[in-house]
């Protein structure tokens, strides 16, 4: 759910400059009074939602990139359910295109249209064989109304934080009704200890762009919490100089704070159990968890 917040910005505000490293590499601490922690390998929150525009799509895989081992487990649980796999926030193909390549039919859902593109460019450059297993579907998933039947569906990527608690069960009864006998729902979100939210809702991280276009883009992100709305806003400031110009650009990403009670509730609501649930520590006040359901018999 990025969304551009402003196309450019012609000067950074101070607080939040980008924390440069030094020219061999190491990283400086930030300024004094900046409020910026930098951090080499754990980014703030699991981003699945699609790029705002082509020069983002580098933040969205460096966003992604700490947790890419996820395609590894999903595709694993894909070997023992089978396909039809339903990819629910598919975005540009980070999980339907590897699907598609180890023989799986996949069903990519995503709201927006140049991310789903993307996905189809990607798998048609790959060949025939892998395109012809990847159909893609453009609809909101509040909105979302399926056809098929599945062995398999996804909400990766924490894509279930992206969904407002008051459409989430919606959500889950219309996959739980199109999941064929044995299927299962594979799904993630970031776990975040009450405490560690009212003692510090703000948040501020520096961190480098990992990209190999010629581009030296440098990030920081504002991470801000609502406990009232049970709400999440990231602000990702980024300065992307090439070799004639420097480019400040803002987006945002709009979040809810999931409540694990809550959804086991909603998923129970829906006719779906949890047969089995992962947990990943992020840092001392979040964690990664990923919970695979199956429906009730």
């Amino acid at each position: 759910m990025h969304t551009p917040s402003g196309t450019s910005l012609p000067v950074v505000p101070a607080a939040l400059a980008p924390v440069l490293p030094s020219r061999y590499g190491r990283e400086q601490e930030p300024a004094p009074g900046a409020g910026v922690r930098v951090t080499p390998d754990t980014l703030p929150g699991l981003e699945s939602v699609s790029p705002a525009d082509a020069g983002s799509v580098w933040l969205h895989d460096a966003l992604l990139g700490p947790h890419s081992a996820d395609i590894v487990r999903y595709l694993s649980l894909a070997r023992s359910t089978g396909g039809p796999v339903l990819d629910l926030g598919s975005g540009a193909g980070r999980l339907a295109v590897p699907f598609a390549r180890h023989g799986f039919a996949v069903e990519a859902v995503d709201r927006d249209a140049s991310a789903l593109e993307r996905l189809e460019d990607w798998a048609r450059r790959i060949g025939p064989q892998v395109a012809g297993l990847v159909v893609t579907h453009r609809t909101d998933l509040t909105e979302l109304r399926l056809g098929g039947s599945y062995r398999l569906a996804l909400l990766a990527g924490a894509m279930v934080a992206a969904v407002p608690p008051a459409r989430r069960p919606a959500l889950l009864r219309e996959v739980a009704s199109r999941l064929e006998t044995g299927g299962a729902l594979a799904l993630d979100y970031t776990a975040h200890r009450l405490p560690g939210l009212i003692a510090e809702p703000r948040r501020t991280w520096a961190f480098q762009v990992p990209r190999f276009d010629g581009v030296d883009e440098w990030v920081v992100a504002r991470q801000v919490f609502d406990l009232p709305s049970m709400s999440e806003r990231i602000t990702y400031y980024a300065a992307r100089t090439g070799k004639l110009s420097t480019e400040r650009v803002v987006l945002t990403t709009d979040k809810w704070i999931v409540d694990p009670e809550r959804l086991a509730a909603e998923l129970h609501s829906a006719g779906l159990h949890i047969e089995g649930r992962r947990r990943h520590r992020i840092d001392e006040r979040t964690e990664s968890v990923l919970l695979v359901c199956r429906a009730d018999d």
